[in-house]
């Protein structure tokens, strides 16, 4: 009778520790309290990524893909071939720099650096360099709604900057509520919003570019049992958007696949 009760009781305790265990992983998967609605996703289809492109920026333009990496001595701008990866065109930055986020605007391609308070201009026809311009602070995401720059410093402000000076002409302070959502990262315009990958988070927060108020989260959580089990990656980071046919697409740093995704509301 004792073994029994024992017995029970150890069962009892185990099953307490894994529901305690599962409610933890539910809480990880969406833990804010949120108070814009939360949607999810649905993989459309996917596409092979390098897997050792520590990835800050992309962008869809003109049936490619441009991406900039990251990381001391490692980081580059790309030109990608969507469906089968292959990299088309490479610049290297030099060791002293890590590549951040990009955007294009023009004929001009923008690459931020992170703590080198720059940010190179290129051509985009060659992807030659053409100019540079300085900041304050951390340089994180950047993105254009067809006219200025908007960019991201890891906090919860975005600032909107002239691109042919990269002087700051306005800001937008990022809340849920009356909560402030910092560590935005990647950005990138999706029909009229900024959408931010939010850093060590796997959710893509949606922003109203006029007042920063934030119109929605998208849970990505979904993806990661669409990659390798034992496969090296970090964070999610990379949001590009085809205009033309609204194609959204996402990746992480070290992931091997580029998602083609589309937004479910709950």
């Amino acid at each position: 009778m004792m073994k029994t009760v024992l017995l029970r009781t150890a069962l009892a305790v185990f099953v307490s520790l894994l529901t305690a265990d599962l409610l933890a992983a539910a809480e990880k998967k969406f833990h804010h309290v949120a108070a814009a609605p939360v949607a999810t996703v649905k993989i459309v289809n996917s596409f092979p990524h390098d897997k050792d492109a520590f990835t800050e920026g992309l962008l869809f333009h003109q049936g490619y893909f441009y991406e900039s990496t990251g990381l001391q001595g490692q980081s580059s701008l790309r030109k990608v071939e969507i469906k089968s990866g292959k990299i088309i065109q490479e610049i290297n930055l030099a060791h002293e720099y890590f590549g951040e986020g990009m955007t294009i605007l023009g004929n001009k391609i923008y690459l931020l650096t992170w703590q080198n308070k720059t940010v190179f201009i290129y051509n985009l026809r060659d992807m030659q360099k053409t100019g540079v311009f300085h900041y304050e602070g951390e340089g994180w995401g950047l993105t254009t709604d067809g006219k200025n720059l908007w960019m991201s410093d890891g906090g919860e402000v975005i600032t909107c900057r002239h691109p042919l000076s990269f002087a700051i002409i306005g800001k937008i302070i990022v809340r849920d509520g009356d909560k402030p959502v910092k560590n935005l990262n990647e950005l990138e315009f999706v029909r009229g919003e900024i959408w931010a990958n939010v850093f060590m988070e796997d959710v893509i927060v949606r922003i109203s570019p006029r007042s920063g108020k934030v119109l929605g989260w998208i849970d990505l959580q979904p993806l990661y049992s669409a990659l390798p089990a034992m496969e090296r990656r970090d964070v999610l980071n990379g949001i590009a958007y085809d205009r033309e046919k609204n194609r959204i697409f996402v990746t992480g740093k070290f992931w091997s696949k580029v998602f083609e995704i589309k937004v479910i509301e709950k």
